[in-house]
């Protein structure tokens, strides 16, 4: 028998825009606004009741950044690992070792980058079209196991400021 996975897919928050502040895309961190939105929409996590055994993300910093405050305001602070297969254009199969990596957590988030996402969710899904997530949205999909044998279920989808409604009460 397979244990679920449940896999929580979180785009980064509200970033820096590119440009001649940031000539180097990876170092592009959250503005000020994305920060306090990821930390309500992370209360708005918790208060949907989730939990995390870890937190993998992509080492761009708005996506570490991302990772951390989610990590801070769950319940447990899970650990947070950097995995280059979540850098934008990083590889299925790199991602699919990479969460196989994590033996005995059911529960996995992944901090990431669209279009990479949203196509990433239509895969574990078996959607024909992309999921469209804005930044700070969160997908949970239920995979019956890693490989996925099959496509999983996408149980939810939460707009950020669905979130942040939840972190009000």
């Amino acid at each position: 028998m397979t244990s679920v996975i449940e896999l929580y897919l979180i785009r980064h928050g509200i970033a820096e825009d590119r440009g001649p502040d940031w000539p180097d895309d990876a170092k592009r961190p959250l503005t000020r606004k994305g920060e306090r939105r990821m930390r309500e929409e992370a209360c708005g996590l918790a208060a949907l009741g989730v939990t995390l055994d870890v937190v993998l993300t992509s080492p761009l910093t708005r996506a570490r950044q991302t990772a951390d405050l989610v990590a801070r305001g769950l319940p447990g602070r899970p650990p947070v690992d950097i995995v280059d297969s979540l850098s934008p254009g990083g590889a299925y199969a790199a991602l699919v070792r990479d969460l196989a990596a994590h033996q005995g957590c059911s529960r996995i988030g992944c901090v990431g980058h669209e279009p990479d996402f949203g196509q990433l969710a239509a895969r574990l899904i078996g959607a024909a079209r992309a999921v469209a997530l804005k930044k700070g949205a969160v997908c949970r999909i239920d995979l019956d196991g890693l490989p996925p044998p099959g496509p999983g279920t996408l149980r939810w989808l939460a707009t950020p400021r669905m979130l942040r409604r939840a972190a009000r009460g």
